[in-house]
């Protein structure tokens, strides 16, 4: 299967998911949901549409050229460890094995096997060629090289077995904001989908924003208050009443908006519900933060950098920290 069959394929993909009727839609978000109750209808949609994104025939044609590809197909076989956190996670990673001309031997996420499968059937039905290149495993012993996704802890467990093999083991990141103070009260507002999508479980949801001392809370919690629906979900307000509930037994300060809490720490990942807040005396001291944790950090929201509103919306070269998936799976000998 040549590089062009596979872009023709997925361009393919991409152009069904696009045409997928409202009863389809439906039944495809009630097996979701049913399975992993954070998976409703606006988190899903949120993420076919980034998935679309990626599979424009402009789009792929472009992102391939920029890598040596096989033009026929590698008998070489990629253990995938998919994350579950957000709706299709682990698409991504799929997609950048097939493309790459691999077999991905795919652990699915408990969380999102329902949408992974989807996807998956769709492609085969449109190329039936993929039909035994995407194989679903619990074990991984036969895997020639790794992708993984977890968080700390998960990470040195897959150090342990996958190690002495070529690999990408990614741990927990989150993202933050710089605010500096001359934000419009559009960009404050477009802050809430960087900080709400998928409910903030997500790496690239912002869990903490950087603000100057002295900085005054009033325009960013009055800009967030269109998003305060996100209380009808009822995990999430589960998660809103716990943790307010511990901020006030142990009389930490805080902000409540009645359906997000704002609290200082020097934490980088909040929990659901919880966004953190630090502050910075200058702008040295703000780079010097950040450079302190780029390791930790997946994306930074605010002038100059990504913006207001952009986080969840990465471009298909947009690899998970920071390390180029295609490039690894492309150069394996």
């Amino acid at each position: 299967m040549t590089i062009t069959e596979r872009i023709n394929s997925f361009e393919q993909l991409g152009q069904a998911l696009s045409a997928l009727t409202s009863g389809e839609k439906q039944s495809l978000y009630f097996s979701a949901e049913s399975k992993n109750n954070w998976f409703n209808e606006s988190s899903i949609e949120s993420a076919l549409a980034g998935i679309i994104k990626f599979l424009d025939r402009e789009t792929l044609s472009t992102w391939a050229a920029q890598y040596e590809i096989s033009e026929s197909f590698s008998d070489k076989k990629i253990g995938l460890v998919m994350a579950g956190n957000i709706p299709m996670v682990g698409f991504h990673d799929l997609l950048c094995v097939l493309m790459a001309g691999h077999i991905a031997l795919t652990k699915l996420s408990s969380q999102d096997e329902v949408l992974i499968k989807f996807l998956i059937s769709m492609l085969r039905q449109i190329s039936p060629e993929f039909a035994d290149r995407v194989v679903f495993a619990e074990r991984l012993n036969d895997a020639d090289a790794f992708v993984a996704t977890g968080s700390d802890n998960t990470a040195r467990y897959f150090h342990y077995y996958f190690g002495k093999k070529d690999h990408i083991i990614r741990k927990n990141r989150s993202s933050v904001a710089v605010i500096d103070g001359a934000e419009t009260e559009e960009e404050l507002k477009a802050l809430g989908i960087d900080i709400f999508t998928y409910w903030g479980l997500g790496c690239r949801n912002v869990s903490k924003v950087l603000v100057p001392e002295g900085y005054d809370f009033i325009p960013l919690l009055d800009a967030l208050a269109p998003y305060e629906y996100v209380a009808d979900h009822h995990k999430y307000n589960n998660n809103y009443d716990y943790n307010k509930s511990i901020l006030l037994v142990n009389r930490v300060p805080h902000l409540d908006t009645g359906f997000l809490l704002v609290q200082e720490s020097e934490n980088l990942v909040s929990p659901i519900s919880v966004l953190f807040y630090q502050t910075y005396k200058d702008q040295n001291d703000l780079e010097a933060y950040l450079k302190a944790q780029e390791d930790k950090i997946q994306c930074i929201v605010g002038h100059d950098r990504i913006p207001f509103g952009g986080a969840q919306y990465p471009s298909i070269n947009d690899y998970a920290d920071g390390v180029d998936t295609m490039q690894f799976l492309t150069g394996l000998q």
